[in-house]
């Protein structure tokens, strides 16, 4: 439900697109906003669905799919930790285009913005597909290639990114191949990531005598009762934010001005908005920790799936417990508290509830699912604003799956000790919480370095132009001086990450021809990407690699990026850093996150160990420099550095170290010894023990390499 403040911003939102582009005008004279909404388990009964001609559990298929044909039923059962090879060639040709398009898809332009699409991020008539038919089942773009290893048992389909409503003329050339099958669901269990099944059972500790310490219900700011508690789930924020983020679901936004300017910068990077806010209510005796949606671009006034959660005050089996509150928004309605207009939900919240569950099964995150049927359950009620609900009265039980990719509190001891025994950087600090959030006060051991390997960094845009501040100046020094090791770094120009890619390739494969030693390579800011793609494409030159390290690593994009440009022009000017090698534009084109999700999704699984050190400041903690692209990204998400969200600083697939209470800048660059008396006013946040990182990362990724134990904790 959504208070009329929130309502009057949605209203807005469509204003500024209105304003902006010309509505989106599909065949048959509809509107695109007029077409009705149809789940992906529906569309299977349409006129437009075929079934290939292909027996279950084959291994591979050759299909033909027509402009008509906006599903294809590819005959093929996967099960978790198949890796499957889908193809595409072929030509699309729209009846409002001007030229065909590719299994990539129609460039999105200024009408897309509000066109519905099955895949709002994909180009129109892209190669899409899912595993599974139900309304849970997430869309994937395949393009003209996708490599991806299944986390979930399901039917493999494969389809045109097309309005129910939309045709296309033309025809692709669908080739699947399953490279490799390791393993497969046990039966009657919910199959998820490779070797595991979620399965149905009771869960320590969770059982219905804990709800007396968990309202039924929520309600709004008056106390008013409203939705009922209709699931919980299990495990870190971490691993929460992780599980929706897969499952294709949005964080919304909190206010109405947060609303307003994350449309506007939706709109000018063509980018449909569908994070218009919710209403708050309250449970535990405050308002929700987040809000989630799943939605239609233009639908998200009217009609969309979307929950709330909350951080309960206790945890179960050392565990923390979220407690959410799902409901499915499908028009309007009058609110009984004030006469005015308000959401109204579909009655059944039951379908709503394993809505989420199918959501986020399919994303491999989940290890155990049950449901409970607490004392007083909740079967009638009516919400807030007066609007009547009914379930079976059960909550569902979600437990996140634990990850030995979780390396954080290992690192923590280990950067600790070596901030406080070794002192490599000059100066006083305090104590190691305040550079690191997983920082504890285990001790670890610190022994010599080997010099068995040879360190690289790869630092960011500007890096190759002339500065005084290279990244990690002081800790290279160091390393050096103190323990004789080889490290150096590699200044690319301001181009494209293929670009810089073929460069760090070609300097690995120059570097190897008389020393022997394998790299680690790391990568701070755009530099991250540069060396995934750089080693994606040149696998001698990966040979040449033991690890990868990101450090406040562009891994995932920056939903800025189009603005970041403009400010790379101002830190030019303001730092005097005179000529710069290469194009901008190319540079932050790569930081888009479309580029870069589109790279992850084509490779999805490291080529080398890769290790993330993620980094997150407050307003307080950041450099004044920053603080305008601080707020621009707090519009999307309050964990991230001003350039990078914390979640796109981290390698899928790879071990996670943690994350560093640090801006963009300090995390790296050592601005705050410059004698520039300008540039120190600027970047006013910089302290940040540096050298103690740079130790501590080197230290842990060879003790890894090597397979000793992790500092004890």
């Amino acid at each position: 439900m959504y208070s009329k403040p929130y309502l009057r911003a949605g209203l807005l939102i469509g204003i500024v697109a209105l304003c902006i582009s010309p509505a989106a005008t599909p065949q048959n004279g509809a509107t695109s906003f007029d077409a009705p909404r149809t789940s992906i388990a529906g569309q299977k009964n349409q006129k437009n669905t075929a079934t290939a001609k292909r027996p279950s559990g084959r291994k591979s298929a050759q299909l033909e799919l027509s402009g008509n044909q906006h599903w294809l039923d590819t005959g093929i059962d996967l099960a978790p930790g198949d890796l499957v090879l889908i193809s595409g060639s072929g030509t699309m040709q729209l009846p409002d285009a001007t030229e065909g398009n590719g299994p990539e898809g129609h460039a999105r332009g200024w009408r897309d913005l509000l066109r519905q699409l099955p895949l709002n991020e994909a180009g129109r008539a892209a190669l899409v597909a899912r595993i599974g038919s139900n309304d849970g089942a997430q869309l994937f773009l395949v393009g003209a290639k996708r490599e991806l290893r299944a986390t979930q048992s399901g039917r493999l389909f494969v389809g045109l990114n097309l309005q129910p409503i939309e045709d296309a003329e033309g025809k692709y050339s669908v080739k699947i191949e399953v490279l490799s099958r390791e393993g497969s669901a046990a039966s009657g269990a919910v199959a998820m990531a490779p070797g595991r099944s979620i399965t149905a059972q009771q869960i320590p500790g969770l059982t219905a005598d804990l709800f007396q310490k968990i309202p039924r219900r929520v309600t709004d700011k008056d106390g008013n009762l409203g939705d009922m508690v209709n699931f919980i789930i299990l495990g870190s924020e971490e691993k929460v934010r992780q599980a929706f983020d897969s499952g294709g679901w949005v964080t919304v936004d909190r206010t109405q001005k947060d609303a307003v300017l994350h449309a506007i910068l939706a709109t000018i990077s063509k980018q449909a908005y569908v994070q218009l806010p919710m209403s708050e209510l309250y449970l535990f005796g405050r308002p929700q920790d987040f809000g989630y949606a799943h939605a239609e671009p233009f639908q998200v006034v009217s009609s969309r799936h979307h929950l709330r959660l909350w951080k309960a005050p206790f945890a179960v089996e050392g565990q923390a417990v979220w407690v959410g509150a799902a409901t499915h928004d499908i028009g309007f309605d009058r609110d009984k508290r004030d006469d005015g207009v308000t959401h109204k939900i579909d009655p059944a919240v039951d379908l709503e509830r394993d809505y989420i569950r199918d959501s986020l099964r399919q994303t491999g995150t989940v290890s155990t699912l049950t449901y409970i049927k607490p004392a007083q359950a909740v079967k009638e009620a009516e919400t807030a604003s007066g609007a009547s609900f009914h379930s079976d009265g059960q909550v569902l039980i979600l437990k996140l799956a634990g990850s030995s990719m979780d390396r954080s509190a290992g690192f923590a001891d280990l950067f600790c000790t070596v901030l406080q025994q070794e002192h490599p950087d000059p100066g006083q600090w305090g104590p190691c919480s305040q550079y690191l959030t997983d920082a504890s006060g285990q001790a670890a051991t610190l022994g010599a370095i080997p010099n068995t390997y040879r360190l690289l960094i790869v630092p960011g845009v500007l890096s190759s132009c002339a500065s005084a501040t290279p990244a990690y100046h002081e800790g290279i020094a160091y390393l050096r001086e103190k323990f004789g090791l080889s490290a150096e770094v590699l200044p690319v120009p301001n181009e494209s990450s293929e670009s810089n890619g073929e460069l760090i390739a070609r300097y690995l494969k120059e570097q190897s021809r008389n020393d022997p030693r394998k790299f680690i390579l790391l990568g701070y800011s755009k530099g991250a990407p540069d060396i995934q793609v750089g080693l994606v494409n040149d696998p001698q030159a990966a040979t040449k690699v033991a690890a990868f390290i990101t450090v406040a690593g562009a891994v995932g994009g920056s939903p800025i990026a189009d603005e970041l440009p403009g400010s790379a022009e101002r830190w030019i000017r303001l730092f005097h850093f005179g000529q710069c090698e290469g194009d901008l534009t190319s540079a932050f084109r790569s930081l888009r996150r479309d580029e870069r999700r589109a790279f992850l999704a084509a490779h999805p699984d490291p080529v080398v160990p890769s290790y993330s050190l993620a980094a997150v400041a407050d307003q307080g903690a950041t450099s004044k420099m920053l603080l305008e692209n601080w707020q621009l990204l707090n519009i999307y998400d309050v964990q991230h550095d001003s350039q990078v969200i914390k979640d796109d600083a981290i390698v899928p697939g790879g071990r996670y170290l943690g994350t560093v209470r640090a801006d963009h800048f300090a995390v790296a660059l050592p601005f705050e010894f410059v004698k520039d008396a300008e540039i120190l006013k600027l970047v006013d946040k910089n302290h940040f023990p540096r050298t103690a990182l740079l130790e501590a990362l080197l230290r842990f990724v060879i003790q890894d390499l090597q397979g000793a134990p992790s500092p004890p904790r």
